[in-house]
């Protein structure tokens, strides 16, 4: 494993305060703060080197991060650093050295390793016990669902996953849950439900089509329980109604559209290799999504399904399996993003008891291709995020439940063969780029000042041993937007 250089202590960061001046107002500011002599909120104190917006809230009060160890996200690490927070955000990374004596009485945490909180760019909260599509119709109604899921959410975040991207599920109303405060989870950036061609990897081929028309299809209109303004999947056939499928998940409140641009492995029926929905249908789809300040993930194991999708404009490729190097060089031209799901695939061929014997064979053959396409890509330079794949709702002492998505770090460069801070790039400052450029991503993913206070403590330094990340114990602290959700003394 190459050796990372680690940059001193005493080498200024870029967010750093560099002048006597500006330190002097500080201290005396802070000081006028403590003595309660500040009225109002346009005359609050500056944090270092960023004048503070609005008062501090009551669970977002300037604090102190001091580590040995700070790994940003993106760049080198650094040892012996702090970080300072306020009103959910970062306002100043500096060496510790360097923080001015007042600042060292407000509330300090010290940790041995310091990065932002990971993204998990692949994830479904269906609330399922199996990968029986079927069951999403017929047992699994989204009350129950809700409920399983409610348990999945915090097992995310106290695994140090603070944001996570969900391709179809019930993701768009449990974040709003999240947001209101009734449960504790992650931020989530959700397509709501995946769009899907009849007779694709999304229909349930083991039901009457005519049930699942009328439940998934963009045609139905029944205000029922799984109508498709509030399901996981939906069915689209033809340009006009894929149009209408967009518009019904932006109506919904979707971060991101996701469409199956291929058949697919736990699907009954369908061929993975096979290109689904036509290039016509495709492109309706990015171009609606666009016109709503979204961008469109692309389900494709085959290089059909993967040409297509990146000729139509999709902005990240989902699994990738039989991915050649002409399809790496055409997702580097496009500039998109590629999302390898290895946990699934690694974890899921070990458990033939959740799917149905054709979509384990389909599992089996598909492996034989999967780690050599990851490779491929890393190698050629295309642009890697990390996600898991991962939807079932059992208790997290299974290896596919929600909450183990610490896994998929390890297996980039196990299996993908990235470099260690590489891996950690992919989980971090990758990670709200998956959500394009058109609004819906959110500054995080790295510690930088004005993003997101989203970040996690580890015991150990994961660059030397890149496993600790299987195991949600070694992640001892969690922050969400400047709020502790995990420490030592927090039960879990």
């Amino acid at each position: 494993m190459t050796r990372r250089k680690i940059i001193p202590a005493t080498t200024p960061s870029t967010s750093s305060v560099d002048t006597d001046a500006t330190l002097e107002r500080t201290q005396a500011n802070l000081a006028r703060q403590q003595e309660g002599s500040y009225q109002d909120a346009t005359s609050r104190p500056p944090s270092l080197g960023q004048p503070l917006a609005s008062s501090p809230q009551v669970n977002q009060t300037t604090q102190l991060i001091n580590t040995e160890l700070l790994i940003p996200g993106r760049g080198e690490p650094q040892n012996r650093m702090t970080v300072i927070l306020q009103d959910g955000k970062i306002t100043s990374v500096l060496p510790t050295s360097s923080v001015p004596p007042p600042f060292k009485k407000l509330p300090t945490t010290n940790v041995p390793v310091l990065l932002p909180g990971l993204w998990d760019c692949h994830t479904h909260l269906l609330g399922a016990t199996s990968f029986n599509f079927s069951e999403l119709l017929t047992t699994s109604p989204p009350a129950l669902a809700g409920a399983r899921i409610s348990r999945n959410v915090h097992d995310i975040l106290m695994s140090g996953f603070t944001s996570i991207r969900d391709l179809g599920g019930y993701a768009i109303e449990v974040s709003q849950a999240i947001e209101e405060g009734s449960l504790v989870g992650p931020n989530i950036y959700s397509a709501g439900a995946a769009i899907s061609q009849t007779s694709g990897h999304g229909d349930i081929y083991d039901l009457p089509s005519g049930f699942v028309t009328s439940c998934l299809g963009v045609r139905d209109t029944q205000a029922n329980a799984f109508a498709p303004a509030t399901g996981p999947l939906l069915l689209a056939d033809g340009v006009d109604e894929c149009r209408r499928a967009v518009r019904l998940l932006t109506r919904r409140g979707a971060k991101c559209i996701k469409v199956f641009a291929s058949g697919g492995v736990l699907s009954i029926a369908d061929d993975p290799q096979r290109q689904q929905f036509s290039l016509d249908e495709l492109r309706v789809v990015v171009e609606e999504a666009a016109r709503a300040g979204r961008v469109v993930a692309a389900h494709c194991h085959g290089k059909a399904g993967i040409m297509a999708a990146l000729h139509a404009g999709c902005h990240t490729i989902e699994h990738g399996t039989y991915m050649d190097a002409e399809c790496a060089e055409l997702i580097k031209e496009k500039g998109a993003i590629y999302v390898a799901t290895r946990t699934i695939v690694k974890v899921g061929i070990d458990h033939p008891e959740l799917m149905s014997p054709e979509s384990y064979r389909k599992m089996v053959e598909t492996a034989k291709y999967h780690r050599a396409a990851y490779r491929l890509a890393v190698k050629a330079g295309v642009k890697i995020a990390l996600g898991t794949d991962l939807g079932i709702s059992t208790p997290t002492t299974h290896p596919l439940a929600l909450g183990n998505s610490g896994g998929e770090l390890a297996y980039a460069v196990t299996d993908g063969g990235m470099d260690p801070l590489a891996a950690i790039e992919a989980a971090t400052a990758r990670g709200p780029e998956v959500l394009g450029h058109l609004g819906m991503a959110p500054k995080s993913g790295q510690i930088v000042v004005g993003y997101d206070a989203d970040l996690i403590a580890l015991a150990a330094n994961p660059l030397a041993d890149m496993d600790l990340f299987k195991n949600p114990k070694n992640i001892t602290h969690v922050w969400k937007a400047g709020r502790l959700f995990k420490s030592p003394t927090q039960a879990a």
